[in-house]
């Protein structure tokens, strides 16, 4: 897909929660990690990779209209051939129906915790996938409690239905005695009834609107083609790192399984860094996952990443890195011509 002169554009947003009492400690790692990768390996400028923070002194916050705004401004900028990734590290949760509106079918919908708890669902992946430009692709890496299908109606290639790397737990503690990247529903109404002044009873839907408007996430907004299949077959790649009903697990600092030099890390991220590292050549989205899980389950976590996209992508190189190695292995040959 994407050629020589093609744009690569990435946002990496990773939330410590800091101070509070949901605070993680390995976010802001894993991110730092990565943005290191995408330039070192798959040859992304600097300045096309955008890092959004909330550690102190951090210039742009990773509230939920922030995150959104870097996104959206990253498909805005993208053609045909490019490649967009978005990395999340933080915590992640499920949202309850609501009735009359999109996800009202008795399931829960997944969703990422920006710093400011103004939650991003699979509603709003779902739509800014539609947004790519035919023929680039935006992949996405979320390192978060359940984040099995944060992009709505993508298509599952590796998961509790189709299984891969062997057969998925119940849902269970995952983290082996590390901290969950997960913050239950009655945890995210306790905080934003606290801020909205609503009381704990309402849906988390109320106290969305009402403290950030039309900045809240379109599944609280009615809209008529919510839940519809997407009008062509896309190139949203979901690599998660969990089923929809685990959890992920923060690792602490001097952990076996943490990061080089005992760095605190999300377990999915240190995983895929392993398999990377490990691996110069090119991977498939197919073959990272399910190196993934292999080391997961060697290092005795019980969460299983899943990989939701289209027949094709699955067996594409992760970042399209095979197609970038080949162009950049022509330019000496026509130079010598």
């Amino acid at each position: 897909m994407a050629q020589g002169g093609k744009k690569k554009l990435a946002t990496l947003v990773g939330c410590n929660y800091a101070g509070t009492p949901n605070e993680l400690k390995g976010c802001i790692n894993d991110v730092v990690a990565m943005r290191d990768i995408l330039v070192a390996r798959f040859g992304f400028a600097p300045g096309d990779v955008a890092v959004l923070t909330d550690d102190r002194g951090s210039p742009v916050l990773p509230t939920g209209a922030n995150i959104k705004r870097a996104l959206a401004g990253m498909v805005a900028r993208a053609a045909a051939g490019d490649v967009l990734f978005f990395h999340y590290s933080g915590h992640g949760t499920l949202v309850p129906p609501v009735k009359g509106r999109h996800g009202g079918h008795g399931e829960c919908d997944e969703a990422i915790v920006p710093c400011d708890f103004n939650l991003i669902t699979d509603v709003d992946f779902r739509r800014l996938v539609d947004l790519v430009p035919h023929g680039a692709s935006f992949t996405m890496v979320s390192d978060s409690c359940h984040s099995g299908g944060l992009i709505d109606l993508e298509k599952e290639q590796i998961g509790p239905s189709v299984l891969s790397g062997g057969a998925p737990a119940a849902a269970a503690d995952s983290t082996r005695g590390a901290t969950a990247r997960f913050l239950p529903y009655s945890a995210v109404i306790d905080h934003l009834s606290g801020v909205s002044g609503i009381d704990a009873a309402h849906h988390v839907a109320e106290h969305l609107l009402t403290l950030f408007g039309t900045d809240a996430s379109a599944k609280f907004h009615d809209h008529d083609h919510d839940g519809k299949q997407p009008a062509r077959p896309d190139d949203g790649i979901l690599l998660s790192g969990c089923q929809t009903d685990e959890t992920s697990a923060d690792v602490p600092e001097d952990d076996e399984a943490a990061a080089g030099g005992g760095k605190a890390c999300g377990a999915f991220s240190n995983a895929i860094q392993t398999v990377l590292a490990s691996h110069p050549e090119p991977v498939s989205n197919r073959e990272l996952v399910t190196m993934a899980r292999k080391v997961l389950s060697d290092q005795e976590f019980e969460q299983h990443p899943c990989l939701y996209c289209s027949d094709a992508n699955a067996e594409a190189p992760f970042l399209w890195q095979e197609e970038e190695k080949t162009a950049a292995a022509a330019e000496p040959a026509m130079s010598a011509l």
